[in-house]
């Protein structure tokens, strides 16, 4: 039977999720009545301008700031990433030390590869203990006179760790210094107050939360930015480029939806973690990778040892699961989140990451664990 006809069980939520049919319903209104440029001086133009004017205001009151000129919209999370890194970088003639940890998103890693291989700044990398997380002192020792931003994720995309971003943001407006969180795993799932937290900076994208594919935005206090994308002048000339109408009202729509079920789904994931755990956690040598209690309930990365996480997910294939991040997965590449975890290669390629939706039900959780158990056994025999 084609695998196409098969019912899928969906849990690789923390790659993508699939687009909330009220969103979707929304996005095609915009794409079929008001199709203006948003630039334009015309009726459809005029109108779609005010809605997006509307929608920066819904997004930057749901982040807890006050200026929806603070919001600029962005194709993705690693666009994001890249503009508020290299944006601050490039506007800096000296002074220029970023501190960031081990395991950040590959798009913060590679900014930053990128700008030192340039000798455009130094970077500082925060090592993690074996549960995930950054030590704080350490943070601190390392800020020197010429540190200008520190960039830190809040919850891990592959172990689902969550850093402490409020203390982190304390230690930030201690010592003057701008504080980027990519919170792409957070927004949607659970509040963050730019303003209580000190963040200056914060990437996030809508398709995390239920809402379309090529959209994202990056919160910034910081209007001096130099753009990436030079052209029309649009996002106050930090990011130009037609505004895509649908996209913006499709994100606002997800970000709406997702806040006003926030803890009815909170609760509900909550739930299918710590069920999922109970299920298979008598299975033999079988580990949490990271930190199970400090860790977000929609993540969770499991390690089988001694059974290849290739083979495990071909005896899984109603399931749909990861062994790494999605956005490093076609390289083949082990995961350098769980090298700086301290796993070997055979702990890494023995390793999988489950992570849960709104429209996950505990039928999809039941089938997953006896699924699991019928492939371990399966595979032990072999």
């Amino acid at each position: 039977m084609n695998r196409l006809n098969k019912k899928i069980i969906y849990l690789d939520n923390a790659a993508t999720t699939p687009i909330d049919k009220k969103v979707a319903k929304k996005m095609y209104f915009y794409l079929k009545n008001y199709f203006g440029n948003p630039a334009s001086t015309h009726y459809l133009g005029l109108k779609v301008n005010q809605d997006i004017i509307k929608s920066r205001k819904t997004i930057i009151k749901i982040l807890g700031g006050t200026d929806p000129n603070n919001i600029i919209f962005t194709s993705t999370a690693s666009e994001s990433n890249n503009l508020a890194i290299k944006g601050i970088i490039y506007n800096y003639q000296c002074k220029k030390h970023i501190i960031t940890c081990v395991s950040e998103h590959k798009s913060i890693l590679e900014t930053c590869f990128f700008l030192e291989k340039k000798k455009l700044c130094d970077i500082t990398y925060l090592k993690i203990n074996k549960y995930g997380l950054i030590d704080l002192t350490i943070l601190e020792n390392s800020i020197k006179n010429e540190t200008i931003l520190v960039s830190i994720m809040h919850i891990n995309n592959e172990i689902g760790v969550i850093q402490n971003i409020k203390k982190i943001g304390k230690i930030c407006k201690k010592h003057n210094i701008l504080f980027h969180v990519d919170a792409t795993q957070s927004i949607g799932k659970f509040y963050i107050n730019v303003l209580d937290m000190n963040i200056d900076l914060m990437s996030f994208s809508a398709h995390k939360f239920y809402g379309p594919k090529g959209i994202g935005i990056l919160y910034t206090k910081f209007n001096n930015l130099i753009p990436l994308i030079h052209g029309g002048a649009q996002e106050n000339n930090i990011r130009s480029g037609t505004l895509a109408t649908h996209q913006i009202i499709g994100l606002t729509e997800a970000l709406h939806l997702s806040y006003m079920n926030y803890q009815k789904n909170l609760l509900k994931i909550t739930k299918f973690k710590q069920i999922l755990w109970n299920g298979i956690k008598n299975i033999k040598d079988i580990y949490i990778n990271g930190d199970f209690k400090n860790s977000t309930p929609y993540i969770i990365n499991i390690r089988f040892n001694n059974i290849f996480n290739k083979l495990l997910l071909t005896e899984m294939q109603n399931i749909a699961v990861s062994i790494s991040s999605a956005c490093t997965s076609n390289n083949y590449q082990d995961s350098h989140v769980l090298q700086a975890l301290g796993l070997t290669t055979k702990e890494i390629q023995s390793s999988i990451r489950i992570s849960f939706g709104k429209f996950n039900t505990i039928h999809d959780i039941n089938n997953t664990i006896i699924t699991i158990h019928k492939a371990i056994k399966k595979l032990k025999i072999i």
